[in-house]
């Protein structure tokens, strides 16, 4: 291993199992590296599904305004340095190397989001970044981007059942964690609905954070034209970005946000006459989602997902799409892609490679495979498709 090349191995190892969750770990490791956080101004993005986006349509709105913007992310999909970009370019590597290199002597301990983040705001600090738009990882008022001290706005995309280990079982006890990131005086934006919203009111009027929602605010969140990202669901992450941006006080930056792309989501490839699209829905609310962005549906569905995730609600609108199914596995613990074979009927192959091969083969000339399940198996067949020399 070179100076320059990252021990990714070393940081993929230092897993939360066991640690208490909250903000705790990543304040301590702030504080340790002389709070490089309260060097710029953040923008909380929290919420179940549409983060990602979210984030990357005001970064592109921030950009055009003339600000220097970076991005923190996660996960990754293919590079570990997506996750942190400055001026919309990723790390270099040799930047995740040396902070690795300085956390085995100093925080051998810190959990890997945890470290992420820091090394977010270290590079941040340093670039002289204006404002970051910073992706929870789980939560709100649990999560480890609690502890930034310079929160210019919150954006709260949606609630949806998802993480109930950690968040609790009700949609009332999600809405609860992610309202959770309101802070006092501080804009909360959101574009959630029903209960949960109602949840979210009270939270934000509780610690004084002014609300601002579609009803509220209708003219803050209307859209010229509908974004670039495909699909319904997009309409509403697209608003949110857009009511963000006027509230920071950078309304020209709107168009730029709607031209936004990022990967994974309804991600169009061609391969052989073939489509292929790949997302990463991973959970019920963004099966459905996807499922309402292909009326049309597809031949051959490739799945796969994470054992900790609640498969059969997420895989139920995704098999009314497609009469053919490849199921594969994305990750350690995955879902036993031989058990969804049996139940759901369509081949296992665990090996991505080998089970996208399969699903190609499958569909028929001119027709479409869609990819989802998780992010991780969108990152593993994205890989694939570019060595193939998909088209895009």
């Amino acid at each position: 291993m070179t100076p320059d090349s990252p021990d990714y191995d070393w940081l993929y190892g230092r897993t939360r199992a066991g640690r208490e969750r909250g903000p705790g770990g990543a304040r301590a490791l702030l504080e340790r590296l002389g709070r490089p956080d309260a060097a710029f101004g953040s923008v909380r993005v929290v919420g179940t599904d549409g983060k990602g986006s979210t984030c990357a349509m005001l970064e592109a709105g921030l950009l055009a305004a003339g600000v220097h913007v970076g991005r923190f992310t996660s996960p990754h999909l293919q590079r570990y340095e997506e996750r942190v970009r400055v001026g919309g370019e990723e790390m270099d590597p040799a930047r995740t190397a040396a902070f690795i290199e300085w956390a085995k002597v100093h925080v051998p301990d810190a959990a890997f989001f945890d470290l992420t983040l820091a090394l977010a705001c270290q590079v941040f600090a340093q670039d002289g970044v204006e404002i970051a738009v910073m992706e929870a990882g789980v939560g709100g008022a649990s999560d480890a981007t609690a502890a930034l001290t310079d929160v210019r706005a919150v954006a709260l995309t949606n609630v949806a059942l998802d993480h109930v280990a950690t968040l609790g079982p009700t949609l009332a006890d999600i809405a609860r964690d992610k309202a959770g990131a309101a802070r006092p005086g501080v804009p909360l934006l959101s574009t959630a609905t029903g209960g949960a919203l109602a949840v979210v009111c009270e939270v934000a009027g509780g610690v004084g954070a002014p609300l601002f929602t579609p009803d509220t605010h209708p003219d803050l969140f209307t859209l010229p034209h509908p974004p670039r990202l495909p699909g319904p669901h997009q309409h509403a992450n697209a608003a949110l970005a857009a009511a963000t941006l006027r509230t920071l006080g950078h309304p020209e930056g709107v168009e730029a946000a709607l031209r936004a792309t990022f990967p994974a989501r309804l991600e169009r490839f061609e391969v052989g006459g073939k489509t292929i699209w790949v997302d990463g829905a991973h959970n019920p609310h963004a099966a459905r989602a996807l499922a309402a962005s292909l009326p049309g549906g597809a031949d051959v569905l490739l799945f796969g997902g994470l054992a900790r995730k609640d498969t059969a609600a997420t895989l139920e609108p995704l098999l009314e799409l497609a009469p053919q199914r490849v199921f594969t596995s994305p990750g350690d613990p995955a879902a036993p892609p031989e058990e969804l074979g049996a139940r759901y009927g369509g081949a296992a192959v665990p090996d991505v490679g080998e089970a996208l091969a399969l699903a190609l083969a499958q569909t028929p000339p001119g027709g479409t495979l869609l990819v989802a399940g998780s992010l991780y198996l969108a990152g593993a067949v994205r890989g694939l498709l570019d060595r193939r020399g998909a088209g895009r």
